[in-house]
């Protein structure tokens, strides 16, 4: 079994989380200085707002292990037959608060109850977050017709509404030929031979400095020639990583993994696995082992090797699982996972506090908002934001299996975790993730085209949903002109950084949100069938909110603006606009064709007037062409002259009229 995670027939697709601090690494500084000196970051703090309730602390969960009060279950029995509903949703809600780890399971319909009332008399954002916390340790008692009906409220179906990668990135590939305002198309690159082996290399995570990258691999056999997972690292220079070095005085013919460095550089700590006890005759400091996998801690000797190896004790270790340890970026608080007995689930994330004299303190559940009845693993602490990045198979909303979450930390509270979207969760598994401090790649392991079973070390740009800042609120409305919702997609792309930004089809009612980075500018792009594409651009500070009308389209379309000199085919500046519109449609819809008919009035020879309406056409037919790099079978340019007036002429309003140019979209 890999020490690096606790389900092994969920290593299909593994993405490492970790993010640590970036402040002087001496370690790193020690092996970068073999090459070149590089810069930490620094320290800044994150924003979110949470519901404005106290109840989500729950005070009791590594106190007590059930909570039990008849007294007050009489009281709330009685409200509840009185159908005194205000005064019933204060008693419930003051009993559940003081709820243990077992509560959880066993009374989850008392959280939904208390759900139902806080819609109407709780804070806002109470209801959702209760009805989120009784999904994830739902066992029985909830009717299922009722999750349902709340499927809207809870956003369920969130994933329904981001637009399908393979046809997003059809249409990016497109674009790329054609528009200069495009999303960007992150790329998925292997890490290469310096780093990767024909064995399995996963779980890495990166130093408290950008340029150390820690992971795990199996390409070394121990005594009896089988392939044991070991630790290995690489240092970045000149942007590229230096071919991987083990950690050669802490491998051991047992299994190694999962390893992160202390704020100063002095401290390593990873996982071992299958340690048998010691002897009668062991007379070592260090205790243990305790369980199938244990976290231990190694020490920075003088000559840049580690040594003095120990393991972390009972108060962090338990007789079960142990490993995938994270530290804050402060370095006081130690994440881990662990199959324990007493958890809400299979797995929870657990962490240890170290106290003034650098001892590390009884381990404690990370509570019900970040631990369901599944299975919760690889956590990881950013660099430098109060963000907590896990795995979980349990949370409401998900895209596979094993998906990635991200939750703020805001005093002694967990904020609701925060799936980080489809350009990172696919269907299958995701368990590790990592990203730099800058936020700018990610890294995970998955498998390689030729071999199904051997994964490979990957870098991918952090999309804009796995973003730590990504807390700036934007929303907005599609409507008609009648004020009736119309379908379309909704992309937003980042012009200052590029961050790709997964796009999202318009809700039925014609409304889309999204999560963005504060003090950047945007585009937002807004496409469909039935409308011609709006753009804007904007500026993003804390919240915003932009309601378009769309612009109908037909299927034979005449612009005003299509207003030629007299006897001239030249396209003017004023036609731009319109133009660009059709232009922006035709780009957005590969398959759609166009037809461009002119038209003259019926003064002049009709030969004249045939020449110049097929001049006109023409001249349309190469703009699109030469601005949009559109292929000229796709667009079709034929001049009517003076033949299919819309109205007889007797004035030079009508004869205005009869001077035109239309389109007709269609497709074969």
């Amino acid at each position: 079994m890999h020490c690096e995670h606790r389900v092994k027939t969920f290593l299909l697709f593994v993405l490492v989380l970790f993010l640590a601090g970036s402040t002087t690494e001496s370690w790193g500084q020690k092996k970068k200085k073999q090459f070149k000196k590089a810069d930490a970051g620094r320290l800044t703090d994150s924003l979110i707002s949470y519901s404005q309730s106290d109840i989500f602390s729950f005070p009791n969960v590594n106190k007590i292990a059930n909570y039990r009060d008849e007294g007050k279950l009489k009281k709330i029995r009685q409200l509840d037959n009185a159908k005194q509903e205000e005064a019933l949703y204060k008693a419930l809600k003051e009993y559940v608060s003081n709820f243990g780890i077992e509560n959880f399971g066993q009374n989850t319909p008392m959280i939904w109850r208390l759900a139902q009332l806080s819609k109407k008399y709780g804070p806002r954002g109470e209801a959702i977050l209760l009805y989120k916390l009784a999904l994830k340790h739902h066992q029985q008692g909830i009717d299922m017709n009722d999750i349902y009906a709340q499927y809207d409220t809870l956003e369920l179906d969130k994933k329904k509404y981001y637009v399908p990668l393979d046809f997003y990135y059809e249409l990016v590939n497109y674009r790329k030929e054609i528009d200069t305002l495009r999303p960007p198309h992150a790329v998925l690159e292997p890490m290469g031979d310096n780093i990767n082996s024909p064995e399995d290399d996963y779980g890495p995570t990166i130093g408290h400095v950008d340029y150390v990258l820690l992971f795990t691999s199996k390409r070394n056999q121990n005594e009896e020639r089988k392939h044991d997972e070991d630790l290995f690292f690489s240092i970045k220079v000149d942007g590229q990583w230096t071919k991987a070095e083990e950690f050669k005085t802490i491998n051991t013919s047992y299994n190694e993994g999962s390893a992160c460095l202390s704020l100063d550089g002095k401290y390593l700590f990873f996982s071992r696995c299958d340690v048998p006890p010691p002897g009668p005759k062991y007379k070592g400091s260090s205790p243990g082992p305790f369980g199938s996998c244990d976290l231990y801690f190694a020490t920075l000797k003088k000559d840049s090797t580690w040594g003095d190896i120990k393991n972390l004790g009972p108060n962090v270790n338990s007789v079960a699982w142990d490993s995938q340890p994270s530290l804050s970026h402060n370095g006081d608080t130690l994440f881990f996972a662990s199959d324990r007995l007493g958890g809400f689930g299979s797995t929870d994330i657990y962490f240890s506090i170290k106290d003034n004299r650098g001892n590390w303190q009884k381990a404690q559940n990370a509570g019900p908002i970040i631990n369901t009845r599944g299975s919760e693993v690889s956590p990881f602490y950013h660099h430098k934001f109060n963000v907590l990045y896990f795995s979980s198979n349990g949370q409401p909303l998900n895209f596979g299996e094993f998906d990635i979450y991200k939750s703020y930390r805001s005093g002694e509270t967990w904020g609701e975790p925060k799936n980080v979207g489809p350009l990172v969760n696919g269907p299958g598994n995701e368990y590790y993730f990592t990203i730099d401090s800058k936020s700018r790649d990610l890294f995970y392991a998955k498998e390689t085209a030729t071999d199904p079973k051997n994964l490979d070390l990957y870098s991918f740009p952090v999309p804009m949903e796995a973003q730590p800042e990504a807390v700036a609120h934007l929303k907005g409305t599609l409507k008609s002109e009648t004020g009736r919702p119309i379908a379309g997609i909704v992309s937003v792309i980042d012009l200052d950084q590029g961050v790709e930004v997964a796009p999202r089809f318009l809700r039925e009612d014609g409304s889309f949100d999204f999560s963005l980075i504060n003090n950047r500018r945007y585009l937002l792009i807004i496409q469909g069938d039935d409308f011609f594409r709006i753009e804007e651009t904007f500026f993003m500070k804390d919240s915003l909110e932009i309601n378009k009308m769309a612009e109908p389209l037909e299927t034979k379309i005449a612009f005003q603006s299509l207003a030629f000199e007299n006897s001239r085919a030249d396209i003017l500046p004023s036609m731009h606009s319109d133009l660009d519109k059709l232009g922006n449609f035709i780009i957005d819809h590969p398959k759609v064709k166009l037809r461009i008919s002119g038209h003259t009035d019926s003064q002049g020879s009709e030969e004249n007037n045939l020449k110049l309406s097929q001049a006109r056409a023409d001249a349309i037919k190469k703009y699109l062409m030469d601005n949009f790099n559109i292929n000229g079978s796709r667009v079709t340019a034929i001049g009517y002259g003076s033949s299919k007036p819309l109205v007889e002429e007797v004035t030079e309003e009508q004869r205005q009229l009869n001077r035109r140019v239309e389109f007709e979209i269609y497709q074969d």
